[in-house]
């Protein structure tokens, strides 16, 4: 199985990890790791390489992140890019989250399961738009 970190900034990966337990159940191979106020970027680093040796069962790990350049991401690419195994992704929302966590058992390759993310992610961003029903009226009288 391919091996899931959520990460990014406040309590982002524990709130999105709270929401996929009540939707999917608790997740296997799975690690949270949130970059606290507190944290500095060497504890985001340690927190971080943790997750990544805690997941050393698993022959790939997919890191889905908040923000394109942030703290979270850039540490997450800085450490997971040595390793060879670790892809990396960021503008994580709940929809992606849950599709990849049912689906990555079923993946050939980190590197497909992250181009899914980034599909999936996109597909879940939607606006809602209402359009009013027309109602027509039939003039034969029937």
């Amino acid at each position: 199985m391919i091996g899931l970190i959520v990460t990014g900034h406040g309590h982002f990966a524990s709130g999105l990890t709270s929401s996929l337990k009540l939707i999917a159940g608790e997740p296997q191979n799975y690690a949270a790791v949130d970059f606290e106020e507190t944290d500095s970027t060497d504890d985001l680093a340690k927190k971080l390489t943790e997750a990544m040796d805690s997941l050393s069962d698993c022959k790939e790990i997919l890191v889905l992140s908040d923000l394109a350049g942030g703290s979270p991401f850039k540490t997450s690419v800085e450490i997971g890019f040595p390793r060879g195994n670790v892809e990396v992704i960021a503008g994580t929302n709940l929809g992606m989250l849950v599709e990849i966590n049912l689906t990555r058992t079923f993946s050939e390759s980190v590197k497909d399961l992250a181009e899914s993310a980034v599909n999936v992610g996109k597909d879940q961003v939607v606006r809602f738009v209402y359009k009013p029903v027309e109602k027509i009226e039939v003039s034969d009288g029937i």
